[in-house]
């Protein structure tokens, strides 16, 4: 079997491209992405490095050194699906003035297919740190069957480059997301007589004061954590006075605190009771002092504060996110990538990761 030369990059740049247009083609809407975990495991498998696979998560190792720092490099294949709107295909791949048209192109196909080129030219490099490769599933649901589940198999990582369409700027924190259920409880009475106490007006008290919340930690790249109620329902008929009342609250959580010790703050603020669905979607943080954040201060890469989820979320190790493409265009009709936005992709990583190197020396 002929193994492509991946020190070329105009070759790289060409087999990037090719791989795109042929992810497109297979939807692949989370939880059913099977055929695209399929046209990557074939993809390493011929280009010679060992695969594993669980599920549709697919991924590959340079080494199993156990000495040098382990860097997961990671993008999903799974998309959304089609927004409304679409004027071409989502599953066609249309190159038209230097554009890459189709679902899952920006998002993130291309971090995917460039973060893929790069580990298969530095595979076999004598580097200060061991690689592994991973594309995961179900990023776009934070499925319980995406990139948690295959963390554990992966060894000790060290850090992570989690690719996404950044314009290759360097996301050194996202938010994360609590959705709350809150739930104040009153007592029923006759609306006429004016009995029972009214579960709407505690929610409301409550509610009030979750809008004007502030919390004393505000962050460096993120500002004060987002806390907005978006659903309510309360009542049985109009003369009954309603003995509960519940309601939503979508929680955007900063790296000055967890999860868990936000719900503790909030919970202790207010008199109706709140439940979080999920504590699981953390915020994340890269240190200043972290080898990726000092190799990216070395390339002078613009650093900031995503106020989008990822799988960064469900990585309980520093990571960073990066990639080529403009999140504005994600989930969008006609999505697009830039061909020139491939190049700069396969070029921006590779930078990366060689200033890691050298920081490592």
């Amino acid at each position: 079997m002929h193994i492509p030369d991946y020190s070329n990059k105009e070759l790289q740049y060409q087999e990037a491209v090719e791989l795109l247009k042929q992810l497109i083609s297979e939807p692949s809407v989370s939880r059913s992405e099977n055929k695209t975990a399929d046209l990557i495991e074939y993809y390493l498998l011929k280009s010679g490095v060992k695969v594993n696979r669980q599920g549709n998560n697919v991924w590959s190792k340079s080494g199993e050194s156990y000495k040098r720092p382990l860097l997961l490099l990671n993008s999903h294949h799974d998309t959304v699906k089609p927004a409304a709107g679409y004027t071409k295909d989502p599953h066609e791949p249309i190159i038209d003035e230097g554009r890459l048209y189709g679902l899952g192109s920006n998002d993130a196909g291309a971090s995917l297919v460039c973060l893929l080129m790069t580990y298969l030219s530095l595979h076999k490099e004598e580097l200060n740190f061991d690689l592994v490769f991973l594309a995961s599933a179900e990023e776009e649901i934070s499925g319980d069957n995406g990139v948690a589940s295959v963390l554990p198999l992966l060894g000790n990582i060290a850090g992570g480059i989690v690719g996404e369409p950044t314009q290759m700027n360097l996301a050194v924190a996202e938010k994360g997301l609590m959705v709350l259920d809150g739930l104040a409880i009153g007592k029923s009475g006759h609306a006429a007589r004016n009995e029972g106490v009214n579960a709407i007006y505690q929610a409301m008290d409550d509610i009030v004061i979750l809008k004007s919340f502030r919390a004393e930690k505000t962050s460096e790249h993120l500002g004060p954590m987002h806390i907005n109620v978006t659903m309510i329902q309360s009542g049985t008929q109009h003369n009954v006075v309603p003995d509960q009342c519940s309601f939503v609250v979508d929680v955007r959580t900063t790296d000055g605190y967890s999860n868990e010790e936000t719900l503790a703050m909030l919970q202790s603020s207010v008199r109706s009771k709140l439940t979080p669905r999920s504590t699981r979607l953390q915020p994340s943080f890269l240190p200043a002092d972290h080898v990726i954040r000092r190799a990216a201060d070395q390339l002078q890469l613009s650093q900031y504060g995503s106020p989008t989820l990822s799988d960064q979320a469900l990585m309980p190790f520093a990571t960073c996110k990066i990639g080529p493409g403009d999140s504005a265009r994600s989930h969008t009709p006609d999505e697009y990538i830039l061909l020139d936005e491939i190049h700069s992709g396969i070029e921006g990583y590779h930078n990366l990761l060689m200033s890691i190197n050298k920081e490592l020396a």
